[in-house]
């Protein structure tokens, strides 16, 4: 089955550079970003989890857990926290899963399942595609994912704003429009008739179309 929006995150225990986890059981009623590298000690990855190092604090705030997988043993993992330190200047403090055996990449479909069964031997270029980004939703169903090229460094500010604006849809019936921040204005999602716009919003709308109703974002 192929996964997708909507799809349940799939399960798994495996061991991390915080100790043994089962992934269900780890994010509990959180949301949670499950981030992927093709290789440890790589330049574009050393970059991204320093940088998401720096930001974490503001996934915490959102009752946000992130997690990193990279296909290598943990004591590689381990190893390479103090370059990413020093290259960075940021702290690791989120869990790096070690998935040597490939397990995890094959479970979410980021290898194919006859790529093998251990990442001995095997070069970042041979793990091309396990460079993916899951927003996972406290249902342990996914929200969305985001796959980059290994050449592409991966916009975290743009994955914090995404997270805000599926919590906030997922609260309210509104949806974000193109390029929408926190503190602006959305719109009121079609299956919400004017009747019940009316009570949800009483101080109105701007009807743009008859479809594209924009109102000031809900509060709390």
């Amino acid at each position: 089955m192929t996964l997708s929006i909507g799809s349940t995150a799939p399960d798994f225990t495996a061991q991390t550079t915080q100790g043994e986890i089962r992934f269900h059981d780890w994010l509990g009623d959180s949301w949670g970003i499950l981030f992927s590298h093709p290789k440890d000690f790589t330049p574009v990855c050393t970059t991204e989890l320093g940088y998401l190092a720096r930001l974490a604090p503001e996934f915490a705030k959102r009752n946000c857990k992130v997690i990193g997988l990279s296909v290598d043993p943990v004591g590689n993992h381990e190893r390479w926290l103090g370059d990413i330190r020093a290259a960075t200047g940021g702290e690791v403090t989120y869990p790096i899963i070690g998935d040597s055996d490939l397990a995890v990449a094959k479970l979410y479909q980021m290898l194919p399942a006859d790529a093998g069964s251990t990442s001995e031997g095997r070069t970042a270029a041979d793990n091309a595609t396990v460079r993916t980004v899951y927003l996972i939703g406290p249902d342990k169903l996914i929200k969305a994912s985001l796959n980059y090229p290994m050449s592409s460094g991966r916009n975290f500010d743009e994955v914090l704003r995404l997270l805000d604006s599926c919590q906030l849809t997922a609260k309210h019936k509104v949806a974000t429009p193109v390029n929408w921040k926190w503190g602006e204005d959305v719109i009121i999602v079609p299956a919400v008739s004017d009747d019940e716009a009316r009570e949800r919003f009483p101080d109105g709308w701007n009807a743009v179309t008859p479809y594209l109703r924009v109102v000031p974002q809900p509060k709390g």
